[in-house]
């Protein structure tokens, strides 16, 4: 049983993370190191997104292997509006694109949750390893749409000459673009936190352990799950756009299935379920990325011996064993 000193050291991590992530980037500032700031705005874009999925995830116990589709189509989103307002030309309507960061957000979450709804609807008729299949097959029909694109670069990607906008801030500089991000973030983990705690949240999680007892007090355990699927593509979309925003380019492999795994991977690192999981995990994923990356192009076969020890050894990922809350869900 958790006790309630483990709670209060995984709460204290979770600040100490929260800390960590946003002083980094002050520091890298402050010393002109402008491509740590720049590797804090990619931890924080990867955390918001794996935020997304741990909803489904972690809280649905739903394994999406397609949650790349919604990344990839907040990305498309942000490409196609800034393409169309850059060279001026009508996108649907007479309208012509915008560049403000808002409204692409507005429409990435738009867009992904209209997608969400069928997709959840079709995949959620099924269980287990079909439903594992079936997210990913989605997620492939929209990767080789994208991919036979011509209109929009195919499989050669779309670029976004400049970095979009958001009022009274400079974007084109890392450090205030890391602090949208960053914000962002931190208002995703306050949702998760939110439904979490809620009464949604514990129909979530009743459905995942036991959708029997939870028909059985007159909850449909399928709208739950639904509406579980959909808040999570969404906010994944608005990770997509941010992250097309940051390297300025979108191309079909936001929407591949290695993303998928990716995400996947970034949860079981930091810890399924738990609030700061994703933000450890993507901190951790960069990190080997970044040290190792440089040393050997092989440095995911390293990150795969860490995976496969956390697995092993650590199903609480690494805030469970930060907290000595080993076991979660």
């Amino acid at each position: 049983m958790e006790t309630e000193s483990g709670m209060r050291r995984e709460i204290l991590v979770n600040a100490l993370i929260a800390l960590l992530l946003l002083a980094v980037p002050l520091a890298a500032t402050a010393w002109g190191e402008p491509f740590y700031v720049t590797l804090a705005t990619r931890i924080a874009i990867l955390a918001l997104a794996a935020v997304g999925l741990n909803i489904a995830l972690g809280l649905g116990g739903l394994v999406s292997f397609g949650h790349a589709a919604f990344f990839g189509l907040g990305g498309y989103v942000a490409g196609i509006l800034a393409t169309h307002a850059y060279e001026a030309t009508p996108l649907i309507l007479g309208y012509e694109g915008t560049t403000s960061m808002p409204v692409i957000w507005l429409v990435a979450i738009a867009v992904c949750g209209l997608a969400a709804l069928p997709i959840g609807a079709v995949s959620l008729r099924t269980a287990g390893i079909y439903f594992i299949m079936i997210t990913l097959a989605f997620a492939q029909m929209i990767y080789y749409f994208a991919e036979s694109w011509p209109a929009y670069g195919g499989s050669d990607g779309l670029s976004i000459y400049v970095r979009n906008t958001f009022p009274g801030v400079n974007t084109a500089r890392p450090l205030p673009y890391f602090l949208i991000c960053y914000g962002i973030l931190i208002a995703a983990l306050g949702l998760f936190w939110l439904l979490q705690g809620s009464r949604f949240g514990a129909a979530l999680e009743t459905a995942r352990q036991n959708a029997t007892r939870l028909s059985a007090v007159g909850i449909t355990p399928f709208g739950i799950r639904l509406t579980a699927f959909v808040i999570s593509a969404m906010l994944t979309g608005i990770a997509g756009a941010l992250f097309a925003d940051l390297n300025k380019f979108v191309s079909p492999s936001m929407l591949s299935w290695h993303m998928s795994g990716e995400l996947i991977v970034l949860i079981i690192l930091g810890g399924k379920g738990r609030l700061f999981g994703p933000v450890a995990g993507a901190s951790l994923y960069v990190l080997f990325e970044y040290a190792l990356g440089g040393i050997t192009e092989r440095w995911q076969f390293f990150l795969g011996l860490v995976l496969l020890g956390v697995v092993l050894f650590a199903q609480g990922g690494l805030l469970g064993l930060l907290s000595g809350r080993a076991r979660h869900g």
